[in-house]
């Protein structure tokens, strides 16, 4: 059997009315072509560490139409591969006035797709969703772009494969142990994520954006700066957190980037001049640009801004742009928090903001990491503020409630938005979110302006153990949302700017959201994959729950 000659790919990611991002990964120097509608554009590969990627940026298509497409690597056909039973590839470019229609989750574990693994970690609702999809019954419509909120790859708690893969180079019983340490286990992690035939042809089809949380480095990234201190004190860090950023630059963030956006990138620079035989090799330089971005966040920005009509997207770094100086402690640092309160405008039908973090946890949870940001500071004295810190860690307290000052400043900017002081008020200012393994929407309650809503999707694939939801529900409503909120005025935290309820959920099933822009309003909808009569790798999607966020002025959801 002739191997092919991609290893990833292709993936659909930045695609505009007029142009498409493809990227993929070869298992040699090549360079790579994309033929559609009677044309061609090509790239010269790039190497990181002996891995070998293109980018190729297909440009002057037409508004609105959709073009199939297949790839060569070094003059051989590559894509689609031979015998697949998946539709051709296509790029499906934006045509304005369109309603927007966009799917998103978080939080996907790459397991195998049969009985065992989704007895573990369930039905993998991209893999239900890619099916349903290629099956082309039309009873899923296409969406314009799917948001990855975090949690893409799980780089600390890694699956049979990935250990034996681990194994294979290194003594696993030494630290990092099970845990990823370089460059080559991070471009194994993503090979086995995105390699699935049903995935990689959905990947390979409809356009992505993607912005990472803390597994794609490691559980509690930036937390606190006692636990990035703890970090830094092992042997192994500096490795993984330099590995990490990098293969995160290469195989997520790059196809974030418009062709503009590109254009203005230091490293895109270097790959687009390079010039002569020899392929570009990338490894130092990329290295070191990861060393400084953990060393300096400031010197790099990881979120990104897009507008689809009458909708903007703004996705959020929560993770690396943290302060982590308990005296300026922030979510978002001060160069962070000024770009992203530059771009929450009004002026749009909805905004939304994409933040693998919630910004509105279940109230319960909220008080409960307000209170513990407070003494894990010093509210109850030194002693207290160790156990606070032991706490935050143990129980994942370091979302936005636990940074208080981050918080306050992005509630007190949608609100300005939501009351038409920054633009035209938009119908809805909507938060979307991942990470805590079950999915749930809340609405601040307001009287006038637009409505805030918080839409969490998580997870797509790695559902809480039964145990864990239970303890999640008691902590998160009921009694605990009293008792937490008198914890947090004792400590000295002052009550939230507004007042915020449940809409829907929790559910705690595997499930991909989607929402689309109607005359109606925002629809939002959560399906899962569901097994029928034992065929464990055919699912099949079921919706599990949708409402409809009307204007405010036509009337309630």
């Amino acid at each position: 059997m002739t191997t092919s000659p991609l290893v990833l790919g292709p993936m659909l990611r930045y695609v505009d009315d007029v142009s498409a991002s493809i990227w993929c990964e070869t298992r040699e120097s090549a360079t790579v072509v994309v033929n559609a509608g009677n044309r061609s554009w090509a790239a010269r590969t790039f190497a990181v560490h002996g891995h070998h990627y293109a980018l190729v940026e297909v440009n002057g298509l037409a508004p609105g139409t959709v073009t199939p497409y297949t790839v060569q690597v070094a003059g051989a056909d590559a894509w689609p591969a031979a015998g697949t039973v998946f539709p051709a590839s296509v790029i499906a470019t934006l045509r304005e006035g369109r309603p927007l229609r966009m799917s998103f989750g978080s939080c996907r574990t790459s397991v195998p797709h049969d009985e065992g693994g989704n007895r573990t970690h369930g039905v993998d609702a991209l893999r239900a969703y890619a099916l349903q999809m290629a099956s082309n019954d039309g009873s899923l419509s296409w969406p314009d772009l799917v948001l990855f909120l975090g949690d893409q790859v799980y780089a600390d708690l890694t699956s049979e494969a990935m250990q034996e893969f681990i194994r294979a180079r290194r003594d696993i019983s030494e630290p990092p142990g099970k845990e990823l340490a370089d460059y080559e286990e991070y471009a194994h992690l993503y090979n086995l994520a995105w390699s699935d035939e049903a995935n990689r042809w959905l990947l390979s089809t409809v356009p992505t954006a993607m912005i990472f949380d803390d597994h794609d480095v490691r559980d509690d990234w930036n937390a606190s700066l006692s636990w990035k201190r703890t970090m830094e004190e092992t042997f192994w860090w500096h490795g993984r957190i330099v590995a990490g950023l990098a293969s995160y630059w290469v195989y997520q963030h790059l196809g974030n980037l418009s062709p503009r956006q590109r254009a203005d990138d230091a490293i895109w620079r270097r790959i687009a001049a390079h010039e002569g035989e020899a392929e570009l090799d990338l490894s130092s330089v990329l290295d070191e640009f990861a060393e400084r971005c953990d060393r300096e966040p400031t010197v790099y920005r990881w979120s990104f801004c897009r507008d689809f009509g009458e909708v903007r997207l703004i996705a959020v770094d929560s993770r690396a742009a943290r302060e982590l100086a308990p005296e300026r402690r922030a979510l978002l640092d001060e160069e962070e928090t000024a770009w992203l309160d530059s771009r929450m405008r009004g002026g749009f039908r909805h905004l939304l903001i994409g933040t693998s973090l919630p910004f509105l946890l279940p109230t319960g949870l909220h008080h409960m990491e307000s209170w513990n940001e407070a003494i894990s500071e010093g509210a109850w004295g030194r002693v207290v503020a160790g156990v606070g810190e032991r706490l935050r860690q143990a129980l994942d307290l370091e979302h936005w409630g636990a940074f208080q000052k981050s918080f306050r400043r992005v509630a007190a900017m949608a609100e300005e938005v939501a009351d038409g002081k920054r633009g035209r008020a938009p119908e809805t200012v909507t938060f979307l979110s991942g990470d805590v393994h079950y999915s749930y929407v809340a609405e601040v309650q307001r009287a006038s302006g637009s409505r805030i809503i918080q839409a969490v999707c998580s997870p797509i694939r790695n559902p809480l153990p039964v145990a864990m939801r239970s303890f999640s529900a008691v902590l998160s409503y009921g009694i605990a949302t009293r008792l937490s909120a008198l914890l947090a005025r004792s400590a000295g935290v002052a009550d939230p700017p507004f007042h915020w309820a449940g809409m829907k959920g929790p559910w705690f099933e595997n499930c991909l959201a989607t929402l689309a822009d109607t005359p109606e309003g925002l629809k939002v909808w959560w399906v899962s994959g569901v097994v029928h009569d034992g065929d464990q790798l055919h699912p099949r999607v079921e919706e599990l729950a949708a409402l409809t966020v009307a204007p405010r002025r036509r009337g309630s959801a």
